[in-house]
């Protein structure tokens, strides 16, 4: 039995157009980290119990080491990589309101649970805008850290929520396009 043929995906991500030839197995992180170039999500478990590997598709936070890459045609997909809110008066990337309440909270250290831990928060905000800390505690609680004890991850959440009740959470669509076929 033959492996199937290279397949060109098509989907939005970070506010971008992507069209990336994958293989019919390539799972959705592997596609974005390696095919994309965009490295901030993470895997860890590869079996979705850490989230480290969380991004948000069509709007809602999904395990990426669990979906096909071939599973997103069609759909939106926003990454770490689009939580920014464009570029400072210095040219650097600019934190948006979760990053920067997680600076302030030091809501982490190792870093490496830290890009599920922002997608996941930013998908209930976005969502539940006044979620309170036992709402944050519970949709939080599907993603693995080993050094915060979670208490300030938690309190950075709740400190970001004035921005997503006033509606301008995350980051800016970028423009231009991203296409890695062939």
């Amino acid at each position: 039995m033959s492996n199937p043929p290279p397949r060109t995906v098509r989907f939005t991500v970070n506010g971008k157009p992507a069209a990336v030839e994958v293989e019919p197995r390539l799972t959705l992180a592997d596609c974005l980290r390696h095919a994309l170039r965009l490295t901030g999500t993470h895997v860890g478990c590869e079996h979705g119990v850490c989230g480290a590997c969380t991004v948000i598709v069509d709007g809602r936070a999904m395990r990426s080491c669990l979906m096909l890459a071939v599973q997103a045609e069609g759909c939106t997909v926003e990454t770490i990589e689009g939580l920014g809110t464009g570029l400072d008066e210095g040219g650097a990337e600019a934190l948006g309101p979760l990053q920067a309440a997680f600076r302030r909270h030091h809501a982490l250290q190792c870093g490496f649970c830290t890009p599920g831990m922002l997608m996941t928060a930013h998908a209930l905000l976005s969502r539940e805008p006044d979620a309170d800390a036992d709402r944050v505690r519970e949709a939080l609680s599907g993603n693995l850290c080993r050094c915060t004890g979670y208490i300030g991850i938690v309190e950075a959440v709740l400190d970001a929520r004035p921005a997503y009740q006033a509606g301008a959470p995350g980051g800016q669509p970028a423009t231009g396009g991203i296409d890695r076929t062939g």
